[in-house]
């Protein structure tokens, strides 16, 4: 690892902070000055000080939350509202959602202290998908239920679902299983809108492989390595198969 991301994952300062203090000889490696920027560093083994101060390697953190309506998803609010960090230990303060669920949705939240966990599960480049369990009014037409997966225009972006299925329905609402993998700002409520179809509830249950199962609403664990590991895999996975959907789709030169 590069002694500046090191340093700005164990939370000392950002990354061009960090190539400052170095630049600065204010950083040394097992006893020795170091001041040259992309100089390699082994966590476990190397120690390194900033100003004779050890600095320790940050432990990560994964956590799934079942965050309920009514949270923001924000480590802090100015004007004094419930946030998902109010539901963890204080102690995780430095922990921040991986992606977001807006005020009045339900479901499977992530939060961590890594950022390139983050970028997998939240690009669009990396199309994880998300499958979520909405209610929403009147008997939704099959007409509809096609359409979504078909697509929309709204707002300039176009939006769609990968796969809409009806689990049950009658004259007052229907609840629908959606999956997407763009990750588009309160996209499934635009999506539905656009089709005036208006959402009663909505939860996420799924990204990726993880599933919310039995989780109590507002509680919260810690994810195991294997399922981190898969997650980081079906990120790389899916940025893979669009890359190759996109290359396909190209049009041959003769």
């Amino acid at each position: 690892m590069r002694l500046q991301k090191f340093l700005a994952d164990a939370g000392l300062a950002s990354r061009r902070a960090a190539e400052g203090l170095i630049t600065a000889g204010r950083v040394a490696v097992n006893g020795e000055i170091v001041a040259r920027l992309g100089t390699q560093v082994e966590p476990a083994s190397d120690r390194v000080t900033v100003d004779g101060k050890v600095i320790r390697a940050l432990r990560r953190l994964y956590v799934a939350l079942n965050k309920p309506r009514g949270y923001l998803c924000t480590k802090a609010d100015p004007q004094g509202r419930r946030t998902v960090g109010q539901l963890l230990p204080k102690e995780w303060s430095n922990l921040y959602p991986v992606g977001r669920l807006d005020r009045d949705t339900e479901g499977l939240l992530f939060l961590t202290n890594d950022g390139d966990f983050c970028l997998r599960l939240t690009h669009p480049r990396y199309g994880v998908r998300k499958t979520y369990l909405v209610e929403v009014e009147g008997r939704v037409p099959s007409e509809s239920v096609i359409q979504l997966t078909r697509g929309v225009e709204e707002g300039g972006e176009q939006l769609k679902a990968e796969t809409a299925q009806v689990l049950g329905l009658n004259k007052t609402r229907s609840l629908l299983r959606l999956t997407l993998c763009e990750g588009k700002n309160r996209e499934v409520r635009r999506l539905l809108a656009a089709l005036g179809l208006g959402v009663l509830t909505l939860r996420r249950i799924e990204i990726g492989p993880i599933k919310l199962g039995e989780l109590p609403e507002g509680r919260w664990r810690v994810l195991t390595a294997e399922e981190v590991k898969r997650l980081f895999r079906v990120g790389e996975a899916s940025k893979e198969g669009r890359m190759r959907e996109g290359r396909a789709t190209q049009p041959q030169k003769h």
